[in-house]
């Protein structure tokens, strides 16, 4: 029989063997205690007292980002902490699922374990397989006092999984424990048929809801719907589908709630959510996102050009500013010749007209009429102008004899920038989109996030014909495109997004 010095009472005793045999691990350890306590801790620490001020979300917030998981808790009300932790679980950055939380009485009394007992029918404790809870029992021997192992199921129904189970019983009188079993039994490799929530909505080919029964028994099918049923496979767990089909993939508010897929996994209605997730970061940032299984990208489909009007194929020779260029060179020669003549005629602008049309005919007739003058002035004027409209007929025609040729098409939108500068709006049903390009940095993804639409899936259909909008894609393995029901008449393209 081991002695026991009188200052150290029988429960610190039993937490300091739980401490050397499961915690002797831990990379950090927070003690959270109302009353001092007599271990020893081989590992690095942080003692907390919840009665003083430094005991805050903030300071749990703070330990939880330098790694500390595992906590040992005196409280008379440890319900604070289990709010406490639940409120920094989706803030912290460093996340672990085998957190191990040890509860201790402060006092010996058996009346006064019923809110410890509580804490396992908490919505919070439901996320932690490891929960411990040391409390005093009767026994049969006076002098010797007796303390439960209890934790939660955690596994099996919803009814079962909050159910406490006493897993060893340990007396003081022997130091030892009744059937020395392990006291955080649940490894999560056999959840014994658990409810797993999935939030997701239909989306081809990844999700399929409402299969016949024939092609699929399950009545859903795709991809990452068969990715969950093998892992529930794997781990003996029951799915559960939780439609999002009005918000879709939802969103975050600054308050930690939400709604649709994400939204869902963020309040706890569900434990997974799938539905073509992307790595965003906002996201990331309140819930765990597991590694890429998919490839896929963004494209947007496009307007196909079309064939020009035949009344717009004269202007097509020259590019806009050489047509101002013309019309400079007329306005001005004009007014020269105007200025030469003395204002003494007004053929002045028929004169330039008709030289700078055709120099094959205008220019005969009216030189006829001017070749006696004397006037170096307007030989002058006429001079320059035949030259010009020599070069510009020249390369007009040639450039008309192209354009009828070979058949001219609308601009054709086939870069990212392409579709920036026509101005056209592109668009989904969601802005879940943009996601990936919320937080760069980059001109043109703002620019990009500036042109974008959210509309209906009726609405989206409709603008599909009006040939005003381009339509974002999803781009899968081996080419080929999630199209989100859209169905258009008209042919298109499609760009990257």
């Amino acid at each position: 029989m081991i002695a026991i010095p009188h200052f150290i009472s029988p429960i610190e005793i039993l937490l300091q063997i739980i401490i050397n045999k499961y915690l002797s691990e831990s990379y950090c350890l927070v003690v959270i205690s109302e009353t001092p306590l007599s271990v020893k801790l081989p590992m690095s620490f942080t003692y907390l007292d919840p009665k003083k001020e430094h005991f805050s979300v903030e300071t749990l917030l703070k330990l939880s980002e330098e790694g500390c998981s595992d906590y040992i808790i005196r409280m008379e009300d440890p319900r604070q902490f289990m709010n406490a932790l639940e409120e920094i679980r989706p803030m912290s950055m460093v996340r672990r699922s085998d957190k191990k939380l040890v509860i201790v009485p402060v006092t010996d009394d058996e009346n006064s374990m019923e809110p410890i007992l509580n804490l396992l029918t908490m919505k919070e404790s439901s996320y932690y397989a490891h929960i411990l809870l040391i409390l005093p029992t009767q026994t049969e021997r006076f002098e010797c006092l007796a303390f439960n192992l209890i934790t939660h199921r955690f596994v099996g129904s919803d009814s079962e999984s909050k159910l406490p189970i006493i897993l060893d019983r340990w007396y003081s009188c022997t130091n030892h424990f009744e059937n020395n079993v392990y006291l955080f039994p649940n490894n999560l490799k056999n959840l014994n048929g658990k409810t797993m929530k999935i939030s997701t909505f239909i989306y081809k080919p990844y999700v399929l809801l409402d299969v016949d029964t024939a092609v699929a028994p399950l009545g859903r099918d795709g991809i990452e719907i068969r990715m969950i049923d093998e892992f529930c496979r794997w781990i003996n767990c029951t799915v559960q589908i939780i439609r999002e089909d009005v918000d879709l993939w939802g969103e975050i508010y600054e308050n930690e709630t939400g709604i649709g897929v994400i939204g869902s996994v963020v309040e706890g209605r569900s434990d997974i959510g799938i539905a073509a997730l992307y790595s965003w970061y906002e996201e990331w940032k309140a819930m765990d996102f597991s590694v890429s299984v998919v490839r896929s990208a963004v494209i947007c489909l496009v307007p196909a050009p079309r064939v020009l009007e035949c009344w717009e194929l004269p202007f097509l020779p020259f590019g806009k500013s050489i047509w101002i260029a013309v019309v400079i060179t007329f306005v001005y020669a004009s007014i020269g010749l105007t200025i030469a003549q003395g204002c003494s005629s007004n053929k002045a602008l028929l004169i330039v007209f008709g030289t700078i049309i055709s120099q094959a005919f205008f220019p005969i007739y009216f030189q006829s009429q001017y070749i006696v003058s004397d006037s170096w002035r307007i030989r002058s004027v006429i001079g320059w102008l035949l030259v010009s409209s020599l070069i510009l007929v020249s390369a007009y025609g040639a450039g008309l004899a192209s354009t009828f040729t070979v058949p001219q098409y609308e601009p054709s939108i086939d870069t990212v920038q392409d579709l920036l500068n026509s101005r056209m709006e592109w668009g989904a049903n969601h802005e879940a989109w943009t996601f990936s390009l919320a937080l760069s940095s980059e001109p043109v993804a703002k620019k990009l996030i500036k042109q974008f639409k959210i509309y209906s899936f009726e609405e989206l259909q409709r603008r599909s014909f009006l040939r005003k909008m381009a339509f974002s894609l999803e781009e899968l393995p081996a080419g080929l495109f999630e199209v989100l029901g859209l169905q258009n008449s008209i042919g298109n393209k499609t760009i990257s997004c």
